[in-house]
């Protein structure tokens, strides 16, 4: 079980890049997608090899539903553990790869860091890797980016290939479109065609006043309260001071009053205050089993920004904030750094992820 130190925030280890013809290790730490809808996967795995030049290595519960955490911790250890590896790849999220972290062995993690890529319930594994002191990167999940139908988007996969292989500066920039629908993956039609797109929101700045670089933290807002929820993962909140605050909410679309409730939880804690910019990926207000109107989407994303904007305003009232940023459960998705260096320059109205 991983023991933190109490009192410091870590100097964070950026993992190196690869070349091509790298082995990567692709993994299920919650839900075994693969396995559900194979097809996807391998279309996902086909363009790793073709479009990134790297080879995918499966794990034992890579397709296994429902493995036990244990077992699912076993190949994350021995991915991490094997020196021919020089990434790990999470295939989707799920919601209890929380169960999964105290099977994890810290040492092997530590003896050789590698690039981490993921997002939604593995902000579980970003944060238990933060709090070891290695940087990893935010979004990618293989079957949503790699696998998406009709093809990848430059978004996406530039910043993954920056990510993982070419580093360097990427400034970010709104997008003209997005979606945010969710195609049936039982539909063979899938793999061949988009989902429909829609008018990005855009950027919207609040209190654009000040230039911060420094390390990310945060994520997936549901996943993290679960990780406050069980008082075990969470350093204490002033090891957090001066880094960059990554939100975004997942397709459960937590209500607004329920989304402020979260964030009280956290300013209670004295968390929300150590943040001096916060980045917020355009909240997901459609799903497969829940199909809302334009309108709807309207209303739900304005209802979420006041619903942040309240809580900042009780509890980091001079934070600098800027919504509607394409990460997190949107297409496209920018694939961030995670404890890596990020530039928030407000008053350029400019957003630099340091790969």
């Amino acid at each position: 079980m991983i023991q933190l130190d109490e009192g410091m925030r870590p100097d964070l280890t950026v993992p190196p890049k690869l070349t091509a013809g790298d082995r990567v290790a692709v993994v299920s730490p919650s839900f075994a997608a693969p396995g559900m809808f194979p097809a996807v996967h391998e279309l996902a795995m086909r363009r790793l090899r073709d479009e990134f030049g790297l080879e995918p290595v499966e794990y034992p519960t890579t397709r296994r539903l429902n493995a036990t955490p244990q077992d699912r911790a076993a190949d994350l250890t021995d991915a991490f553990a094997d020196p021919d590896i020089r990434a790990v790849l999470a295939t989707i999220g799920g919601d209890d790869q929380l169960t999964v972290l105290p099977f994890l062995d810290p040492a092997v993690i530590t003896a050789d860091p590698k690039p981490f890529v993921g997002y939604s319930d593995n902000i579980n594994l970003l944060n238990w890797l933060w709090n070891l002191g290695v940087a990893a990167y935010h979004g990618g999940s293989t079957m949503m980016h790699l696998g998406r139908g009709g093809g990848l988007h430059p978004v996406s996969a530039g910043s993954l290939r920056a990510a993982l292989l070419t580093g360097g500066d990427v400034e970010l920039h709104p997008v003209d479109e997005f979606s945010e629908e969710e195609l049936d993956w039982n539909d063979p039609a899938s793999l061949g065609r988009t989902a429909p797109v829609q008018p990005s929101p855009g950027w919207s700045w609040h209190r654009p006043d000040r230039v911060v670089t420094a390390p990310t933290w945060g994520g997936n807002l549901e996943i993290l309260h679960w990780n406050l929820a069980a008082g075990r993962w969470i350093r204490p909140a002033e090891d957090y001071a001066g880094c960059i605050l990554l939100l975004e909410t997942s397709e459960e679309m937590p209500p607004a009053e329920e989304v402020f409730r979260m964030l009280r939880n956290a300013g209670e804690r004295g968390l929300l205050t150590q943040f001096p910019a916060i980045l917020v990926g355009t909240a997901k207000a459609s799903n497969l089993q829940r199909r809302t109107t334009p309108d709807e989407r309207d209303s739900y994303r304005a209802e979420q920004r006041a619903a942040i904007l309240r809580a900042l305003d009780h509890y980091n009232p001079e934070a600098m904030a800027v919504f509607g940023i394409d990460f997190g459960h949107t297409d496209p998705q920018w694939v961030l750094p995670y404890g890596g260096q990020m530039t928030v320059n407000g008053p350029a109205r400019q957003i630099i992820a340091h790969y």
